[in-house]
């Protein structure tokens, strides 16, 4: 396979000539290198690229490959909610890369790329977006249109101000909250306050919550099944009204679907929902819905406000951090906590309560010299 290099007006051209399987010649020239030895290096990796049977004229700039992917590979399994956060990152990717080859893209820029995007992002919002573009980077490199990942080891940037700081309460403050919602519970099904305490009791998801039936709950054993979470979108109706639908989906992830031991109090506890029962569904109201997030953080914000608790950003999602910290307060190990919680690997157990991790290692740190002073 030949290459070529030569000088044209200044600067250097590569030149490499190759013939295909089927006989037919082809060649790639690139100008403008300050030295003959980088339009040798372009040349030579360009050779590699050939032998290794990749089809180096394949052209789709990124946004195009971005949109192809969605279409073929999220858009038949997402829901319109999960979907539209993809339509909002190919958004950004048009206002920034426009029309850019994707072969074109280097480390370098997708780095700027994050940096400006988290210049006025949460951290959360960042790690969201890389985390989808890496999967569409990784499938096009599998499709032959990439080599290299260039999002590999992409240093995510954010703006501090826009990221709130979540206030938890302490293992004392949970308990007295986990209390007051249990006294102030009646005979009515106002669902919102056995939901608050399920979510302490077991760490569920709100979703996985939500989607619990009768038959989920072993009031023998004292156990939970979840293999299930609840879907609430929005919908065009026939008038392009939305309206709101519920179904069934699956659980976040295959180690999500698990079966629990729970407190056998949470099980009585339940047991007097289920006497004036009218579905299969254990969270149904007597309104015939299941409560959401704006009604659930109204009532757990009540509840604390009753007893004076005041915790930033506090939300009903933050009691599965609270169900954690009653576990490392007990001497859980963490990877009993990863089960309970659906994780599929006890790296992210790790990563999302390494806050709490920490403040109990000090704990037992302090248990462990005192233990050993004999």
């Amino acid at each position: 396979m030949p290459i070529s290099i030569k000088k044209v007006y200044g600067s250097w051209q590569a030149r490499v000539r190759w013939t295909d399987t089927n006989g037919k010649r082809h060649s790639k020239s690139k100008n403008g290198f300050k030295t003959k030895a980088l339009a040798r290096q372009w040349g030579n990796d360009l050779e590699t690229k050939v032998n290794q049977g990749i089809d180096i004229k394949k052209e789709i700039s990124f946004l195009n490959y971005y949109n192809q992917w969605v279409i073929t590979y999220k858009e038949p399994k997402l829901s319109s909610k999960t979907l539209n956060r993809y339509t909002v990152v190919g958004n950004i990717l048009q206002k920034h890369f426009k029309q850019t080859n994707i072969k074109n893209i280097t480390r370098t820029m997708y780095q700027e790329f994050i940096n400006s995007y988290g210049s006025n992002h949460a951290i959360s919002s960042v790690k969201k977006l890389n985390s989808i573009i890496r999967s569409c980077v990784k499938s096009a490199i599998l499709d032959d249109y990439l080599t290299k990942d260039f999002t590999q080891r992409v240093t995510l940037t954010a703006d501090k101000s826009k990221t709130l700081e979540v206030q938890y309460p302490n293992v004392n403050e949970i308990k007295k909250i986990l209390n007051q919602t249990i006294n102030g519970m009646t005979d009515r099904r106002y669902t919102s306050r056995y939901m608050i305490i399920t979510a302490i009791y077991t760490g569920m998801r709100k979703e996985e919550i939500q989607a619990l039936t009768w038959n989920d709950i072993d009031f023998l054993h004292d156990t939970i099944k979840i293999d299930k979470a609840w879907r609430e979108t929005k919908d065009k109706g026939e008038s392009n009204s939305h309206f709101i639908t519920h179904r069934f989906k699956p659980t976040k992830n295959k180690a999500s679907i698990r079966q629990i031991k729970v407190n056998h109090k949470l099980i009585r506890i339940l047991s007097r929902l289920k006497i004036n029962a009218t579905s299969n569904l254990v969270f149904m109201d007597q309104f015939g819905t299941i409560p959401t997030s704006g009604p659930l953080n109204d009532k757990l914000r009540e509840i604390m406000a009753e007893l004076n608790i005041k915790k930033e950003n506090f939300h009903f999602h933050s009691l599965r951090h609270s169900h954690v910290a009653l576990l490392l307060a007990n001497g859980i190990d963490t990877y009993a906590i990863s089960r309970r919680l659906g994780h599929n690997d006890i790296t992210t157990t790790i990563n999302t309560y390494a806050y709490l991790i920490d403040e109990y290692k000090n704990k037992s740190d302090k248990d462990i010299l005192k233990a050993l002073d004999f």
